[in-house]
């Protein structure tokens, strides 16, 4: 089996070769899906990520939940392999931080992992299983086993393979949204 470093690599190039329109219309179906999960509508907290490529863009799911009064929060980067959330008002008030990715700036309200009923992950691959193979930072991996709620996860086709790699402190999601 490839490594991560390989796989990470491989899905990086599919995505590659998959034009920004096509990604488009992908993420629009995606992000509907996850806006009917029951698991989302019932949630009244969730923690969420400002997707940047190339991830789908999730800024019309933090409106979403924003709208509907949802307690929102975005990882916020506190130093090497840590991460907390923070509580959001608005997708406009995203600062750049950590690798570039949008997050709460430092005086936002934190809120605590297991507050959370639901918990959209991201990631550059998945198994139908459940499986997740992150970015390479293991912020997740750390965070993860901290919360309660119930961890979704957006995938394309091709992020979407048979098997992974899995260490010990994987933490696998509950539900993955994928076509």
């Amino acid at each position: 089996m490839p490594s991560k470093a390989e796989l990470r690599g491989l899905v990086r190039a599919r995505c590659g070769q998959i034009s920004p329109q096509e990604r488009r219309s992908l993420d629009r179906i995606l992000i509907e899906r996850f806006l009917a999960l029951p698991e989302y509508l019932n949630a009244r907290s969730v923690l969420l990520y400002a997707g940047v490529e190339p991830e789908p863009d999730t800024r019309p799911i933090l409106e979403d939940a924003l709208s509907r009064g949802k307690r929102t929060a975005l990882p916020k980067i506190t130093g090497r392999g840590a991460m907390e959330a923070r509580r959001i008002a608005s997708p406009d008030g995203l600062v750049p931080g950590a690798f570039g990715i949008p997050e709460p700036g430092d005086g936002s309200e934190p809120v605590s992992p297991e507050e959370f009923d639901l918990i959209l992950v991201p990631g550059a691959a998945f198994t139908r299983g459940g499986a997740r193979l992150g970015r390479g930072g293991g912020y997740y991996d750390r965070y993860l086993p901290r919360t309660r709620g119930v961890k979704a996860a957006l995938a394309r086709p091709w992020e979407v393979l048979t098997d992974l790699p899995k260490r010990e402190h994987d933490v696998n999601i509950d539900i993955l949204i994928t076509l």
